[in-house]
Parts: C-alpha cells; structure tokens; sequence
C-alpha cells in the first residue's frame, strides 16, 4: 500500500509531500486505520534505560514532527519512543526553499531545513494537547540569530519550558544546518553547555519531583579520538545518553548522483556505516552509557546491525520516508527476535 502511495507521492515536491503524508496520516488515524498503516498492534519488547520504560527499542527520529502537530498519528504506528522537534526559544522559518532533497539510488535525503519550526510554546501546546501515552523525547536547539557564544542561553531557556512535558530531552549540537553549531561538540564549548543543562536540570528534578533524562545528539563526522573526547565530556557532565548520529556533511558515498552537490545534512543508507562506527567507538569507551543509534534503518537486518553496533535502541527517519509505517514494525519484530 505504502509504496503505491509513495510512487505519488515522490512525484511531489520534498517538502510538499512531506506536509501531505503528515495530514495523511493524521486522517488515518482519527480513523482508527494506523494499526493496519503501521503493519499491526505495536511490538510488544519493553526494555528500560535512563529509568525510563520503552514499549520497544524502535523510536521516530526527530525532525519529522518538529512541532509535535501529529504526535498522536506518528505514535500510532508501533513506536516505541517518538522525539519530535529539534525546537528553538522563537519561532523561526528555516532556511530558503528548496531546502529538502531526494537521492533515491541511495535511499538518502538532504535536507537544509535550517531548524524550522513554531517554538517552544507551540510545541508544548501540542504535546499536552495529545494522547500518545509513549515515551516522548523533546529535542532542543539554539534560533539562528542567537550567537555561538550566547548558545546556553537558548538551551536553557528551552530546558526550563519542556521539562514539565519530556520524558527525555535531547540537546542537538549536531546539526550542520546552523552555522556555528557544531562547534558546540568539543572541549570547552561542549563542557560550558553540557555543565550548565546539567546543573539547571538537576534543579528542575527537584523541584519537579521527577527525573527527567538528558542526551546528547552527535555527529558521524567526527574521528576515533573526537568520539573519545565527546565521551569525556558526557561523562564529566553526567549525561544520561547519547544519539548517534545527525547527519553528515560528507558526500563521497553519493558523488555523481542528482542533488549530491546540495549543502545540508545527508541522511539515509549514505551514513549507515560512518554512524555505526561512532556508535561502536562510543560503546567501546562508555560500557554503560545508553546509546540511541539512528542513520540508515531501512530494514529490519539493518537494524539489528545497529544493535550489534552498540545501541540499546535506534531511531528512523529517512528509511520511514522511502519504507513508511511497515518498516516500524519490521524493524521492532527483528530486534527482538535476536534478543530471543
């Protein structure tokens, strides 16, 4: 059914079709129609990590739902976990269209979307408004007028507001979307930022009365070394878990192929590998430490890669473009298959 539609669909402009899968899917499930969208009742793996309780180890990346508008749909569809945003303080447009790009060969998107989104308010609006009862990650970011240096100030100002309505908050230092932001990953950039998040979490966890984890959303282009330094860094701090990856800035698996030459972050099977391998060096210094693996899940072999990798859980994005909603499904019956 999915790939009649998507033949349609990818007929449309990027951005387009991406508004009228979202209102699709909210028809369906006002409906009643995301379990059969979604390839049956949600997977049944719970597994805990970041004292939090997951139905399963398959999660919705952000980026899809950056302002929580179809938390409820997206939800339906067999997730375990959905993180929506990356959100800023203010509301912001993005970058110029065209700003969303398919690479069909390779199963890849760019995007240079450039953290569009409603703000904060507006988000938390919509997630109180739901009722998708999962675990919801809240993905924060900094508006692109704010300076580099003055970056804390944005995150913490989102912290404060989305604490109340996140099971889990990740703070995107990764996206190469907004200039200056991935300067946030290393030395004393990244020990300001993480230091200050958590000591203001740390209060709002007491004076909320619950714990509310925090992660950290990495980059694939970063050596063995800059991996082990991040780890430092998350260790120093006492964050809860990383994700990993963003997308990449690299181009060389796509070179030649329409688009490839665009600016923005490639995101697919391209950076499959290059995330794993951040993955596996991250498991190898942080033994404990929760990892959330995204970037390239097309299938459900390719998520039990991931596992194999290192990541306790994984997260979809462009597979869920070019699969849809089965591809939820698949992905959770095989990891736990290979648990059994």
């Amino acid at each position: 059914m999915y790939a009649a539609a998507r033949s349609i669909l990818f007929r449309l402009d990027p951005e387009t079709a991406h508004g009228v899968t979202l209102t699709a899917l909210d028809m369906a499930h006002r409906l009643g129609l995301s379990g059969k969208l979604g390839g049956g009742e949600r997977v049944d793996d719970p597994v805990e990590l970041m004292g939090l309780r997951f139905a399963n180890r398959v999660g919705l990346a952000a980026g899809l739902d950056k302002n929580a508008d179809h938390l409820d749909a997206l939800g339906a569809l067999g997730f375990g976990f959905v993180e929506v945003g990356t959100v800023t303080p203010k509301p912001q447009p993005g970058n110029p269209k065209p700003r969303l790009f398919r690479l069909p060969d390779s199963g890849a998107i760019i995007n240079r979307m450039g953290f569009n989104n409603s703000g904060v308010d507006h988000l938390i609006a919509r997630v109180k408004a739901s009722r998708y009862d999962g675990v919801i990650g809240i993905n924060i970011g900094k508006n692109l007028t704010t300076p580099v240096e003055q970056a804390v100030d944005d995150y913490m100002f989102c912290l404060e507001r989305v604490h109340a309505h996140a099971d889990y908050i990740t703070v995107n230092i990764s996206s190469p979307n907004t200039p200056g932001l991935r300067n946030l990953q290393f030395g004393e950039h990244l020990d300001g930022l993480l230091g200050a998040l958590r000591e203001k979490s740390l209060r709002l966890d007491h004076d909320s009365g619950r714990r509310v984890p925090l992660a950290v959303k990495i980059a694939p282009d970063m050596s063995d070394e800059e991996v082990g330094l991040v780890a430092e860094a998350l260790v120093a701090n006492g964050i809860d878990g990383v994700i990993a990856t963003n997308t990449t800035v690299a181009r060389d698996v796509v070179a030649g192929q329409a688009h490839a030459d665009e600016a923005g972050g490639l995101s697919g099977r391209p950076v499959f590998e290059s995330s794993n391998q951040v993955i596996r060096e991250l498991r190898r210094r942080l033994p404990d430490m929760p990892i959330i693996g995204v970037g390239g899940i097309d299938s459900g072999e390719a998520a039990i890669a991931k596992r194999r990798a290192g990541a306790d859980l994984v997260q979809l994005y462009s597979g869920f473009i070019y699969r849809g909603p089965p591809l939820v499904g698949e992905c959770a019956r095989a990891l736990k298959l290979a648990a059994d």
